[in-house]
């Protein structure tokens, strides 16, 4: 599908591709983490992109951070510190683990963009004055925008880009039923270029990509080849060929709990409500993930909904290496699992070295054994 092509070529040379969103008079502002407020962004007249570590070398990053902390933060640094970052304008920090907030020290002392802000949400989504605290926090990001663009964020400006994004979130969400309904109707290299691809292209084109795209897979018959079927769970996934070792050794994803994935776009903002208190609103009632907190046993909850709800075989755990949200996380939702019959595979990974052969082995053992 030439559609899906477009992603893929997206994401080959993410420093072109910045270079073709500034053609059309655009700043780019990066972000590390799906609580970055983009419509907020967008509609200041900036381009959100979400930033990924190139997986080069280490060697500028470990002046400033230990080798023990997560390899995606140590990654991006040492992007930013050799210049792979300069096409940036600015940096959003969500302040979520420890490790995106240090870097958010460094990344402001070294003071290499225009634009720096920390987002600080609060941690406890399940109460009024959390609420009140979130939109209080929405509210002076929208004055720092407004102070780097020198004119009002409107809410016309707001719903407008509330509206695009809401096209696009619910168009992944089409595309992740449609898996979910006929697997294997798009392979997990695609669809990872699907996710990726909408968090760092051009919102304008991934708007207009996406419903075409639903509107193939639509039309387009189940695979007679069966599989597994699979839910992945964890930070994120940086890395086509973890989908594709997995449907090789006889898996199919139907769903996952990532940040990359449907944890990033679950859910819409109201476009009738005032639209700080909107957006307030779907980051308090989304998908929470191990730095947020709503109830002890929400996120054992959700893992187990998703599995059941894609008729999930198994559940795969893709821990980063020195992650410890996640990694405190993992005992109390394999037990979630465990308790329903789901088995469970945890795969630790670093996102400067994979070995491919190794989780060859492991998938197709797992994939076996469910």
């Amino acid at each position: 599908m030439k559609e899906i092509k477009i992603f893929h070529n997206a994401l080959k040379d993410v420093s072109a591709l910045a270079s073709k969103i500034k053609e059309n008079q655009k700043k780019i502002i990066g972000y590390l983490c799906s609580y970055a407020p983009e419509e907020l962004i967008y509609a200041a007249g900036f381009h959100p992109m979400r930033l990924f570590s190139s997986k080069s070398d280490i060697i500028l990053a470990e002046n400033h951070l230990q080798t023990y902390c997560c390899s995606l933060v140590r990654g991006i640094l040492e992007d930013s510190l050799s210049g792979r970052l300069d096409f940036l304008d600015g940096t959003v920090f969500p302040h979520t683990c420890d490790s995106i907030q240090r870097l958010s020290d460094i990344w402001r002392m070294q003071g290499r963009y225009e634009f720096f802000a920390d987002v600080i949400l609060p941690a406890k989504l399940n109460t009024q004055s959390a609420r009140t605290y979130m939109v209080d926090v929405l509210t002076r990001f929208k004055k720092d925008l407004e102070a780097a663009i020198n004119r009002e964020i409107t809410d016309a400006d707001l719903q407008k880009s509330i509206k695009k994004f809401n096209l696009i979130r619910s168009n992944l969400s089409k595309i992740y039923a449609l898996q979910s309904k006929k697997p294997g109707i798009i392979k997990g290299a695609d669809l990872y270029a699907i996710v990726k691809g909408s968090m760092i292209m051009d919102k304008d084109e991934v708007a207009n990509l996406l419903p075409v795209i639903v509107n193939n897979l639509e039309k387009t018959d189940a695979p007679e080849t069966k599989g597994k079927r699979i839910v992945l769970t964890g930070s994120i996934c940086d890395s086509p060929d973890i989908y594709s070792v997995i449907e090789t050794a006889g898996g199919i994803i139907v769903g996952d709990d990532l940040c990359t994935g449907q944890r990033w776009f679950e859910g819409l903002t109201l476009e009738d409500d005032a639209p700080l208190v909107a957006i307030a609103e779907r980051y308090m009632g989304r998908m929470i993930c191990p730095a947020k907190h709503s109830s002890p046993t929400a996120r054992g909850e959700n893992i187990v909904s998703l599995a059941r709800k894609n008729k999930a075989a198994g559940v795969v755990f893709l821990l980063l290496k020195f992650c410890d949200p996640h990694a405190f996380d993992y005992p109390y939702l394999k037990e979630f699992l465990e308790k329903e019959g789901i088995k469970t595979l945890l795969i630790e990974i670093d996102d400067q070295q994979q070995n491919l052969g190794q989780l060859s082995t492991r998938f197709e053992t797992f994939i076996h054994y469910i």
